[in-house]
């Protein structure tokens, strides 16, 4: 028989004899064994392949919480410097203007005293029904006396729009507690918000930015 007729035979009859001869069956299978895997291979093949895909992602998604970590300890790190060094400068900052204040008021005492004949005073009262600051506190005055008149001065090192209200309440409380008139309210300071401008114009203060403008008194 031809070697075509041979295989189109084996073609036609070979279906019917697997599915009806368990002889014919087997021995198809060990012959084409070697050449396929099996069933239990194939699936023991995809679980091992399944298995090394879990174990990839799961070694990314370690690395990744790593990393994230790390980046997060770093952040924290450089917040709480970032914390310590904005604490240490308010902290000279803040010092710094305290300082700052003391000694241009020692200076202005000086030259007023001295140069002016003027008499500089330094008063702290207690204000026990809170009329200065909305509740009891100390409220400390600068006072310049001039041929009688009586001038209340606030020296510091910046002023803002509230430090102008301030200002004059503690020139009203005073007035009211001590039983003399002001003449004239003065605020010195090299840095003068603008916003506390009209404030100070409205309420009659006068503001001395630089300190040779105190000449003028």
């Amino acid at each position: 028989m031809a070697s075509a007729e041979l295989k189109q035979t084996l073609q036609d009859i070979l279906p019917d004899l697997i599915a009806n001869d368990p002889a014919i069956r087997d021995f198809v299978l060990r012959t084409v064994s070697d050449y396929y895997a099996g069933k239990v291979d194939t699936e023991s093949r995809f679980d091992r392949v399944l298995a090394e895909l879990q174990r990839d992602r799961e070694d990314n998604t370690r690395q990744w919480h790593e990393q994230h970590q790390h980046n997060r300890d770093v952040l924290a790190e450089l917040k709480r410097h970032d914390q310590r060094h904005d604490s240490t400068i308010g902290a000279l900052g803040s010092r710094w203007g305290l300082y700052s204040e003391a000694s241009f008021r020692n200076a202005l005492k000086g030259i007023l005293e001295e140069s002016f004949g003027v008499q500089v005073l330094n008063i702290n009262d207690f204000d026990d029904t809170g009329e200065v600051f909305g509740r009891p506190d100390q409220v400390e005055l600068d006072i310049i006396i001039k041929n009688g008149d009586v001038l209340i001065c606030e020296i510091k090192s910046s002023l803002s729009k509230a430090d102008m209200y301030t200002c004059d309440r503690k020139t009203t409380f005073y007035q009211k507690h001590h039983q003399r008139p002001v003449s004239r309210k003065l605020v010195i300071s090299p840095m003068v918000d603008d916003r506390a401008l009209p404030v100070a114009a409205a309420l009659g203060i006068e503001v001395y930015s630089y300190a040779d403008a105190v000449e003028n008194l």
